[in-house]
């Protein structure tokens, strides 16, 4: 069936939709992902899951639109780096509250962001409690899979079986999704390891330990990526991808009917 888009409806055909209706934002990022990685990374993967999972829960008969996606967020932790292109926080912060302003004038209550960049989490839960405050919006914040830095675990989010829990950023997951949906894009004869081994030393601090640290890409060598692309495989990007589109459809449909 053809994807619901929102900027493809007349302003009476948006103004008819079901108050309950979800409006579904992709969040990426144009950013650096290492060598063998293009900079729209965060934005494909995003992008092309929340499509297909709008695709998947309109087949459903659940109400959903899907937004044009953002390609500029909060990347400064990779601002050391050519290609990278990130808003302020601030920046970010108003371009959310305004899109929510907008849905609700528009008579939509329902606003999932769908984020492929995990440095757009923090900021992306406080945008969701202040579009609700401000204009009673039911708002809620999907990964395509939970990152590892930020509590993921298992296969489900493609770590590495040798990234040590580590392969955040242009890695092995990452990679084989890009193989998956965009392998003309993808340097495999660039990909090298660069996993922070040191960091297995610290028992509380580090990513996915109980104490978050501050860092930039630069903190942990010249390549910018963190993670080991090097046995990623289109095979295993496909799983990934299909297991995130079966998982934010069910998202949506929930969304849906949510009520705290």
């Amino acid at each position: 069936m053809t994807v619901p888009r929102f900027v493809d409806l007349t302003a009476p055909q948006i103004a008819a939709l079901p108050a309950s209706t979800v409006a579904v934002l992709p969040l990426g990022a144009t950013e650096q992902h290492g060598p063998h990685l293009p900079v729209s990374t965060d934005y494909v993967t995003a992008t092309e899951a929340a499509q297909a999972a709008v695709e998947v829960a309109a087949g459903g008969s659940v109400p959903v639109v899907l937004l044009p996606g953002l390609a500029y967020t909060k990347s400064d932790e990779h601002h050391r780096f050519a290609g990278t292109i990130w808003l302020s926080w601030d920046t970010l912060m108003r371009t959310l509250v305004d899109i929510g302003r907008s849905l609700q004038t528009s008579g939509i209550n329902r606003l999932l962001f769908v984020n492929g960049h995990g440095g757009n989490s923090a900021l992306g839960q406080v945008a969701c409690r202040e579009i609700r405050k401000q204009f009673g919006l039911h708002t809620f914040f999907a990964h395509l899979s939970i990152p590892v830095d930020q509590g993921g675990s298992g296969p489900e989010i493609g770590t590495g079986a040798d990234e040590l829990g580590m392969g955040i950023h242009g890695g092995h997951g990452e990679t084989s999704l890009m193989l998956h949906l965009r392998p003309e894009l993808v340097h495999m004869d660039l990909a090298v390891r660069r996993v922070p081994e040191h960091l297995t030393g610290y028992e509380l601090i580090g990513f996915g330990k109980p104490v978050s640290f501050g860092w930039l890409s630069d903190d942990f060598g010249p390549d910018g990526h963190i993670g080991d692309p090097t046995g990623a495989t289109a095979e295993h990007g496909k799983a990934m991808f299909d297991a995130a589109v079966e998982r934010l459809a069910a998202v949506i449909a929930e969304a849906h009917r949510f009520t705290p």
